[in-house]
């Protein structure tokens, strides 16, 4: 079984991926290519994907059973001890990067602190 999800690609791959995959949402293909087929429809992806993202996975023979390939996306796959993880790279909050944390104890501490 292989699933291929477009995200902001062109019609035109949308259109070329349904002569081989069936499209049960937008941007959301499956069907049963032979490895050969999946590996010349993942290289047409990544030619037209233009500004867009596209993730493949596929089923194999592997521990985990399947196997993803990601093209433009910020989630990567790790090799980890055989088994494929994603890596999400940590996304600095907006609220610490606006102002640097104060030191020193709070205004509530140091009131039940000295009793007043």
């Amino acid at each position: 079984m292989t699933v291929l999800v477009l995200t902001n690609c062109p019609k035109g791959l949308r259109g070329l991926l349904t002569r081989w995959l069936m499209e049960i949402s937008s941007g959301v293909f499956v069907g049963r290519p032979s490895a050969r087929v999946r590996d010349l429809l993942w290289e047409e992806v990544r030619q037209y994907a233009g500004q867009g993202r596209a993730l493949l996975v596929y089923t194999n023979d592997s521990e985990q059973g399947f196997g993803f390939r990601t093209f433009e996306h910020h989630w990567e796959p790790v090799d980890h001890e055989g088994l494929t993880l994603i890596h999400r790279p940590k996304q600095p909050s907006p609220s610490a990067a606006a102002a640097p944390p104060k030191k020193g104890w709070s205004k509530a501490s140091k009131r039940r602190r000295f009793g007043r």
